[in-house]
């Protein structure tokens, strides 16, 4: 079974939610230590493969 572009951009969305509230919660005083700025990288690059996948999505459905 395949899963479709738009399962996995909703899915790189729902991670990258996460990442930014784990990004929050743990700041504490300041936002400039290592894990906070860590989480907030890995939720960009979800960000940016779910705009892929979207991407993709909409381009195997023009093509059909």
């Amino acid at each position: 079974m395949r899963v479709s572009p738009r399962t996995m951009a909703l899915l790189y969305f729902a991670l990258s939610i996460l990442f930014i509230f784990g990004a929050i919660q743990y700041a504490e005083e300041t936002v400039w230590n290592f894990l906070t700025i860590f989480l907030a990288f890995i939720a960009t690059l979800d960000i940016m493969a779910g705009i892929r996948y979207l991407r993709f999505h909409y381009k195997l459905k023009k093509l059909k």
